[in-house]
């Protein structure tokens, strides 16, 4: 389940490369006026290739949108799954695998920025040091042992042990969490890195 490896196709490229065209910068009644001014200059032969081309585009879109949605589903958190892989353009081309990567790469970014709090909370809370150097270690395994461990392992096709590292980032966010006897000021971002450690270990246990 989950084994067999789709490689975006030409048509993939070229979706990416005309959504690329379009500068985000642009005001959208500008980028309409743009678009419709090109389409008034193509040839006949350019423009049903281009119509066939956009038609095309719509095709992959709503392959891939089916695909994070059905594996989006096999996660304890739909919502969040969703969410994340939509808002990496890339996994609109990416097989299961991919997706795998994908969001253990959204682990390793939340890590981070957890881990950047951590720096600046010990300098503005004094009183939270060992709380917080607890929880600095445990976020220091999760970027150094953790993350480099699944994704190696989903590089080289083995799924277990990335399944393993997504599992240990999940259980170190909540040892950081547990850390605190009161309020925690890392509450938010160690619920963060927990859900979607948890939502890439399903995912990953997808390609067993």
């Amino acid at each position: 389940m989950g084994k067999e490896k789709r490689q975006p196709n030409s048509s993939i490229k070229a979706c990416v490369f005309l959504a690329e065209e379009q500068s985000p910068s642009l005001h959208p009644a500008k980028m309409k006026n743009s678009l419709s001014l090109s389409f008034i200059f193509l040839s006949p032969s350019l423009f049903t290739a281009t119509l066939l081309l956009a038609s095309q585009c719509i095709t992959v879109q709503s392959a891939a949108n089916d695909l994070i949605a059905q594996t989006c589903k096999q996660t304890p958190y739909y919502s969040l799954c969703v969410a994340s892989l939509k808002s990496v353009p890339k996994s609109s081309g990416a097989d299961v695998r991919g997706l795998a990567l994908i969001m253990v790469d959204i682990v390793r970014a939340k890590a981070s920025t957890a881990l950047r709090f951590i720096n600046q909370e010990l300098k503005r809370s004094p009183g939270l040091r060992r709380p917080l150097r607890f929880c600095a270690s445990s976020y220091d395994a999760i970027l150094t042992a953790d993350i480099p461990e699944a994704i190696e392992a989903l590089q080289k096709g083995d799924p277990k042990f990335a399944e393993d590292g997504t599992n240990d980032a999940a259980v170190e966010a909540t040892s950081c969490e547990d850390g605190f006897h009161g309020k925690s000021p890392l509450a938010n971002l160690n619920k963060e890195v927990h859900d979607t450690s948890v939502v890439a270990s399903a995912i990953t246990r997808m390609l067993l």
